[in-house]
């Protein structure tokens, strides 16, 4: 496959070929799917002999992502939060995907802490195991303890990660321009903007200084809350490719089995819970890796929450739509639903308002009856984002992984807890959502808002109008319209009202039977019509020819 004009801007043209291939070893391009017979498509196989074409598309996917390595595998883990771009079975299927990689050597970790923090592993650590306890797609983790005896976790970053995941962004970058340019379907979705939100996210990931900063304010935020704890992160032993925290002692939910009857599981489903409501109704400011790996039991039941390396941001404006939603959801108002959505929303120009309003009403209605603590929530989001998804709006990837979030947590909940309902937790709040937007406070602040901006709107009010007046005076004034792709409507709209205004002058000549007359029909008349008609007929082909009529 080339590219003329995209290839040579590539630094690393072997890697693109290699993406490629795998895109269409797995049947990711059309070709495969044109291929006659079954004798080439068994020899397509993956590593452990499967063949492919007997394979869904979803799983296609995942397993070419894998293949791919860190920046695909973190892409599918980002998409899979996407449920309004690549729809919930892809989503289910994403989130298999598993950020596992080999361990880089001692010698290299070596390296890395003598370059980042001054000193090798043993001059710095009291201790240091070589042997890490695992190896994911960007780092790798070691045992360790401090001088003073405190046991510690140690993240370093894998050696050359950073080069080859920009290297891979670039070439996404070409893939996403050329999917925009030739692909009608994904247009829909902005490739470009959407790999654009994923360099962002990734790269965030890759500063382990930026999960210090995390750590850090979620400590704070939540200083005073004795239910939940996070890592300790300490200063000293920590860089953009080092970080050292506290390791804690307790059970991951992941490992229920070992989780006795002396713990208070549906007692800590609901503290979890409550943590992440606070984080983003509260602080909007949440962690937004929920899976049960990430969180434990610790000693008394306290919530333990690691790895905070993805996390979520979101400003008043935006809570205030996200209440909204969940708010419409559980008073079971349609309307209310509907106008947020499209609010909040990127909507195309082609929106059936009426039909989406129809859809969501349907949706909702589906609920009405149910008792809060029979809600299930992330069936209800997940139906929603299908509507969403059907009608080619697309959500804030803040919004989309907000909502992710949300259906994570209750189903974590329902592992420890099977009649857990995050609505149920969520429902309380809204005497609190109300107090805070009618707060003085929020009063104030929106006050002071607004009235600098109609003071900026006064101020510059008067000279803008005196210049305009002055341009009309001096007869300079002039409008400038900027459209896209509007020639060839224009010249049709012009030709449509040249040919109309034809026929209608021609029909008149026609009707008072003007000279000159063959057989007591005026000619010019006749022709007139006769010609309209041709430019109408050759009007209504080239219209039908482009498609414009469906």
């Amino acid at each position: 496959m080339s590219v003329p004009g995209l290839v040579p801007m590539i630094r690393n043209v072997g890697r693109f070929r290699e993406i490629v291939s795998t895109l269409m070893k797995y049947g990711l391009a059309d070709w495969l799917n044109s291929v006659p017979g079954d004798w080439l498509k068994s020899y397509l196989s993956t590593a452990n002999g499967e063949r492919i074409s007997d394979m869904s598309y979803p799983v296609r996917v995942r397993l070419a992502l894998t293949e791919l390595g860190t920046t695909f595998i973190k892409l599918g883990q980002i998409l899979s939060t996407r449920q309004d771009i690549v729809g919930p079975e892809f989503c289910e299927e994403l989130t298999k995907l598993l950020s596992h990689a080999p361990a880089d050597d001692y010698e290299i970790v070596t390296a890395i802490i003598t370059e980042e923090l001054g000193g090798t592993p043993e001059e710095i650590f009291g201790d240091f195991d070589h042997e890490p306890l695992g190896s994911a797609s960007i780092g790798q983790v070691h045992r360790a303890f401090l001088k003073d005896g405190t046991e510690v976790v140690v993240k370093v970053r894998h050696e050359q990660i950073e080069q080859r995941i920009n290297s891979d962004l670039e070439i996404l970058d070409i893939l996403a321009q050329l999917a925009e340019k030739h692909s009608s379907l994904l247009r829909h979705y902005r490739p470009i903007e959407t790999v654009a939100d994923f360099r962002k996210i990734l790269l965030a990931e890759l500063d382990y200084g930026q999960e210090y900063r995390n750590l850090t304010r979620f400590r704070a935020n939540f200083e005073n809350q004795e239910e939940v704890r996070f890592p300790t992160p300490y200063r000293e032993f920590c860089s953009d490719r080092v970080l050292t925290m506290e390791r804690f002692k307790g059970t991951s939910i992941d490992d229920l089995k070992s989780l006795d009857g002396d713990h208070d599981l549906p007692g800590f489903a609901r503290n979890g819970a409550n943590v992440y409501l606070d984080m983003v109704f509260r602080d909007g400011f949440f962690h937004a890796d929920p899976h049960p790996g990430n969180l434990m039991v610790l000693p008394d039941g306290i919530v333990g929450i690691l790895d905070c390396g993805m996390v979520g941001r979101i400003d008043e404006q935006l809570r205030d739509k996200v209440e909204d939603i969940l708010m419409a959801i559980v008073e079971k108002d349609g309307e209310w639903l509907t106008s947020t959505v499209v609010e909040l929303g990127q909507v195309p120009s082609s929106l059936d308002r009426d039909r989406l309003l129809r859809d969501v009403t349907d949706f909702v209605e589906e609920y009405v009856g149910l008792e809060l603590d029979d809600f299930n929530l992330s069936g209800a989001l997940e139906d929603l984002m299908r509507i969403i998804r059907l009608h080619y709006i697309l959500l804030p990837p803040r919004v989309s992984l907000l909502i992710k979030v949300m259906v994570m947590l209750e189903g974590t909940g329902r592992l420890l807890q099977p009649d857990f309902s995050l609505l149920g937790l969520i429902a309380p709040y809204r005497t609190e959502i109300l107090k805070r937007r009618m707060s003085p406070i929020r009063l104030w602040r929106h006050t002071k808002r607004a009235y600098r901006e109609w003071t900026q709107l006064f101020e510059i009010l008067p000279r803008d109008t005196r210049e305009l007046l002055q341009s009309v005076k001096r007869g300079k004034f002039e409008v400038h319209l900027d459209h896209r792709r509007l020639d060839k409507i224009i010249n049709r709209m012009t030709w449509g009202i040249l040919t109309a205004a034809l026929y209608v002058g021609s029909a008149q000549i026609l009707s008072m039977e003007v000279p000159p007359r063959l057989w007591g029909v005026s000619v010019p008349g006749f022709l007139g019509c006769a010609y309209s008609m041709y430019l109408s007929w050759r009007l209504f082909r080239a219209i039908r020819k482009s498609g414009d009529l469906g």
